[in-house]
């Protein structure tokens, strides 16, 4: 089984050409969790995620004549980034199989990358199996996002990293979804401090590696979707399994709003960019009971390769959670300069209006009624109480409209 000299071995074998991400404190997140936090910033790899650890340690190993064949990965998209992107700084052809929903992102990033990109199936297992057939057609090296040693020993590298970075860490959070980094920096941490807890992190709609560790087996979880598309994995490998039995102390789930949350306030806070696996750390450490308060905790955001899309609709979601973004209803006479004696009393109310519907042929109200639907931004449920407060009395019907 993979020991610590394969990820010592690993370690040098990348250097110059892995990027040793930072792995600095964060003040607002420390008073928000009560730990002293710090994150670990994999978003800044070349290709954004710690995907380019385990690739290119496999990578190197290859033979020239495996060189010369080329390669095939079956990916969501970050491990197939991955490996466009070294196999093409080391002369390797490389064909990558992504499911037909895969991220407009990756996909562009890895043809760019050079990589030749199929899209097939409608989620990861179709893509793996399209991904066979085109490495038993070709002749290609099958290159496993997770399940190979190789990959494993690359990701681990990053274990030692925090070890050396952050040695006074008592616990590390790590996204799992088939298991490669959490089993690896488990068993970089784990074999210089066994004190350290390492803490494993999934969706809560496609937990198969907590579920595999309560069943003692493998386990196919059928399909489901989740915000978590880089964790996003029906069954874990049969290699990460064993060493997170023997490693990991725990492993937790998050919910998609838990997920989004944190996406934002890694956003807003931090002004970093992460996709959401590498928000699930932080969604843990704020949303479940741990047992981490007072202690050194490091968060592993593995990845940034989110559509700028998927971030605008968690923004607007976060800012109507937060009280910051508000639809009105509001029912008034339709007659000239009613309209304008409304929003006059929203702006002395310091509300902005940023979108108005002023609807007469549509709406459902009586003759001589009229309704309009206002966005309005605000700062928080104390100014949008005292607005409809206000309009209310005022003699206006207001109802609110978020969902």
């Amino acid at each position: 089984m993979l020991d610590l000299a394969d990820l010592d071995r690993a370690r040098k074998r990348l250097e110059g050409a892995i990027y040793e991400s930072p792995c600095p404190y964060s003040q607002t997140l420390s008073e928000l969790s009560g730990t002293r936090c710090f994150v670990k910033l994999e978003n800044l790899q070349m290709t954004g995620s710690f995907k380019e650890r385990g690739a290119a340690n496999l990578l190197l190993q290859l033979d020239a004549a495996e060189r010369a064949r080329g390669v095939v990965a079956a990916s969501a998209g970050n491990h197939g980034l991955a490996i466009a992107f070294h196999a093409s700084r080391l002369g390797i052809p490389a064909v990558i199989v992504m499911p037909e929903s895969a991220p407009l992102i990756k996909v562009t990033s890895a043809r760019r990358y050079g990589a030749e990109v199929i899209l097939h199936g409608a989620n990861y297992d179709e893509a793996y199996g399209r991904a066979r057939q085109v490495q038993a057609e070709r002749g290609l090296v099958f290159v496993h996002p997770f399940d190979d040693e190789r990959v494993i020993a690359g990701q681990g590298t990053l274990g030692l990293e925090l070890l050396v970075q952050r040695p006074e860490m008592d616990a590390v959070l790590v996204p799992v979804g088939g298991g490669g980094l959490a089993a690896g920096v488990a068993l970089a941490v784990k074999s210089h401090r066994p004190e350290v807890r390492v803490i494993g992190v999934q969706a809560e709609t496609l937990p198969a590696m907590k579920i595999a560790l309560e069943a003692h087996e493998r386990v196919t979880l059928p399909p489901a979707s989740t915000i978590a598309d880089g964790i996003a994995v029906r069954q874990v490998g049969e290699l990460t399994l064993a060493l997170a039995r023997r490693h990991v102390d725990q492993v937790v789930t998050v919910s998609e709003e838990e997920l989004a949350n944190a996406i934002l306030l890694l956003l807003e806070i931090e002004k970093t960019v992460v996709e959401g696996a590498g928000a699930a750390p932080l969604a843990a450490l704020l949303n479940r009971p741990l047992g981490l308060a007072g202690l050194n905790v490091v968060l592993v955001l593995s990845g940034g390769n989110i559509d700028v899309t998927v971030i605008s609709r968690i923004i607007e979601h976060g800012l109507v959670k937060d009280g910051r973004l508000v639809r009105l209803g509001v029912l008034l006479r339709d007659r000239p300069g009613a309209l304008a004696r409304l929003t006059t009393l929203i702006a002395a109310e310091r509300a902005n209006i940023l979108h108005i519907e002023h609807d007469r042929a549509f709406s459902s109200t009586a003759i001589g009624e009229t309704e309009v639907e206002l966005t309005l931004e605000t700062s928080g449920r104390t100014q949008i109480d005292a607005l409809k407060q206000r309009l209310e009395d005022a003699g206006y019907r207001v109802e609110e409209r978020n969902a």
